[in-house]
């Protein structure tokens, strides 16, 4: 059941309707390249500025929220209830990351999604679970994960596929969208730690005044709230606008 905004941490919606939104713009940006309309370097360094601190930004606010979660299940349900919550939740985005994978596969057929970010969420959930009660354990293993990606993104190829969603890239690969869990999940622990740090017992551990009812605040966080349907149906939506603009000007199909 739906939280009411009420019982939420205002501030966490808001960062992460920030994040969706600036997500749109880079999808946005990436289907224009895609299709021709509009070519741009995707790996040029002002992109990657862009893109890194929003993929960043919502890992964080996945470990974040997972702890605030914690808490609230603890006071709810017994020993055996808990880790079947997470289970079940891991294992759904962990499905919708699959569904993903499947449709990419049927179009747009040049590259589809391997392991993406929402593939990463999912083992992520299942992963992080036994290590949300500790303190700062999840930093220092967040801090190696990272390290160890970078290193393996680095300096490290392959010839197979199997360990794609471990971080160890084969030669010539290409894909739409690619979170390996090396380094992203590192992003996620430290999410943990940055959690179990500001918040505790369902409460904030600092003072922060409350914006949440300024009207482009209550947006945002709308947006935030529902980040996970927009980021599955905003694609479709871009690409479907993209398709009848460029039939209105052209009259023709895009290739």
């Amino acid at each position: 059941m739906k939280k009411n905004p009420s019982e939420r941490f205002w501030e966490i919606d808001i960062l992460r309707g920030i994040a969706i939104l600036l997500m749109v713009v880079y999808h946005l940006v990436f289907d224009l390249n895609y299709f021709g309309v509009y070519t741009t370097d995707l790996d040029s360094l002002p992109i990657l500025l862009f893109l890194y601190p929003i993929s960043t930004t919502f890992l964080l606010l996945v470990g974040i929220s997972l702890t605030v979660s914690y808490s609230r299940a603890q006071q709810k349900l017994s020993k055996r209830q808990l880790p079947l919550k997470f289970l079940k939740r891991g294992a759904g985005v962990f499905g919708l990351g699959l569904i993903i994978t499947i449709v990419t596969w049927v179009y747009p057929h040049n590259g589809f999604i391997v392991f993406g970010v929402l593939h990463c969420i999912g083992l992520s959930i299942l992963l992080v679970y036994p290590l949300i009660r500790f303190r700062n354990l999840p930093l220092i293993l967040g801090v190696l994960c990272i390290i160890l990606g970078v290193f393996l993104r680095i300096t490290v190829v392959v010839d197979f596929p199997w360990l794609l969603w471990l971080g160890f890239v084969p030669s010539h690969f290409y894909t739409l969208d690619y979170f390996p869990l090396l380094p992203w999940f590192g992003v996620v622990l430290i999410g943990v730690f940055l959690g179990n740090s500001l918040y505790q017992n369902n409460k904030r551990k600092f003072s922060l005044k409350d914006h949440s009812q300024f009207i482009v605040s209550r947006g945002v966080c709308f947006l935030g709230r529902h980040s996970l349907i927009i980021y599955l149906l905003h694609q479709l939506i871009i690409v479907c606008l993209l398709y009848f603009i460029h039939l209105v000007v052209n009259g023709s199909r895009i290739v």
